[in-house]
């Protein structure tokens, strides 16, 4: 029996896809999907990411997540509802891991600024970042530049896309012009991703003390796995009860997923993963769980991800982000020899700086502000 023969009609299969940009010999012991998990794991882009904001900055605690952490519990959420789902878990995992890959430091506030910054010369989005570095940036092999990773793979990278920028890229983003769906592993991922964000969010933001227990008895979703916890264990306080409680809500929003796009796929029954494509999204959570999901983001985005002293910290992001910018393109010169352009064209300069500063960890961005800015780096 062959890795993928458990799969249902409607997985992704990686002997049945588009295959690579540069043909490659098939490899004996692991999967297409396999192989594309494991140039993820071996990238430098997937190290930087343990250096790289989640909510926090790396700096501000070693309990934080940062992006590497976060990647890591996409792919556990993601490979648990895929094996319910009878998709393909390689596939799941590697999306996972890759698609934060091109994210800036200092979380959403880097890449809102390098957007600004970049306006003149098509904008930047962590997206379109994660397929460039592994398309283009990550430089391992003889052959080709990037990872040259599968079609699906590339593809469900691709979270969002301005029409714009699907002309520009092709295939890989056809899908943006047609409103056709990516892979149900590419949907799940994205599912996936909002699962753990949310969960470890809150976790952080109580390890952080910027939000507390009796804000979130606010928020009925929370209240009621909260009040679970105490009947279970009465008395329990502190980590544990926590623990207890994200566990619990962490379950019920994936177990709803599994059950509500188990009933979709029962009743659409595509044939395979053309059939997919063509038709509605088929994995997402129902509409009670959908409304409980969205409640628990508005009091996150109210509470922690505008609270003052988050606020502070992204002021302070976005004046190295911008700055460090500026400097850059005033002065090419100060750049690394390799982020150097040389042909005069302002646009092309200024994708390699977007590069440079998206990849780097947030303490790297400090030092290096720090280093062009401070008299006393002299």
């Amino acid at each position: 029996m062959g890795p993928e023969d458990h799969l249902a009609p409607y997985a992704a299969r990686s002997d049945a896809g588009r295959g690579r940009r540069h043909p490659e010999a098939g490899h004996a012991s692991r999967s297409q999907f396999q192989r594309d998990r494991d140039r993820i794991i071996h990238s430098s882009a997937f190290r930087r990411l343990e250096y790289k904001t989640q909510v926090f900055l790396n700096h501000e605690g070693d309990m934080f997540r940062t992006r590497l952490t976060h990647s890591l519990e996409v792919a556990q959420i993601g490979r648990s509802i895929a094996r319910n789902l009878r998709l393909n878990e390689d596939l799941v995992e590697a999306l996972a891991l890759a698609h934060d890959l091109g994210h800036t430091p200092f979380g959403h506030v880097g890449q809102d600024v390098l957007n600004e910054c970049m306006q003149d010369h098509g904008g930047f989005e962590h997206n379109l970042q994660s397929l460039r570095v592994v398309d283009h940036l990550e430089q391992h092999y003889g052959a080709f530049d990037g990872l040259n990773l599968m079609f699906d793979t590339r593809e469900g990278i691709l979270k969002h896309c301005s029409l714009a920028n699907a002309r520009a890229l092709g295939p890989v983003a056809q899908r943006f012009i047609d409103r056709t769906q990516p892979t149900l592993e590419a949907q799940l991922t994205n599912l996936a991703d909002e699962i753990a964000y949310n969960s470890h969010d809150i976790d952080d933001g109580l390890r952080s003390g910027l939000i507390s227990i009796a804000q979130l008895e606010e928020v009925d979703f929370f209240a009621r796995r909260w009040r679970e916890v105490q009947a279970a264990y009465p008395g329990l306080s502190g980590r544990r009860a926590i623990y207890e409680t994200l566990r619990r809500l962490i379950t019920v929003l994936a177990d709803d997923l599994i059950n509500c796009s188990s009933a979709l796929l029962a009743e659409a029954a595509p044939a395979d993963v053309e059939a997919v494509r063509a038709g509605a999204p088929l994995i997402r959570f129902s509409d009670p769980m959908r409304k409980d999901a969205t409640e628990l983001k508005r009091f996150l985005r109210a509470n922690l991800y505008r609270h003052y002293q988050v606020n502070r910290m992204r002021v302070k992001a976005s004046r190295i982000v911008r700055e460090l910018y500026q400097a850059f393109m005033a002065e090419p010169a100060l750049l690394p020899p390799d982020y150097q352009d040389g042909s005069g064209e302002a646009g092309k300069q200024a994708r390699k700086i977007a590069d440079y500063i998206a990849g780097m960890t947030d303490r790297y961005a400090i030092r290096e502000h720090r280093r062009i800015f401070s008299l006393e780096e002299l």
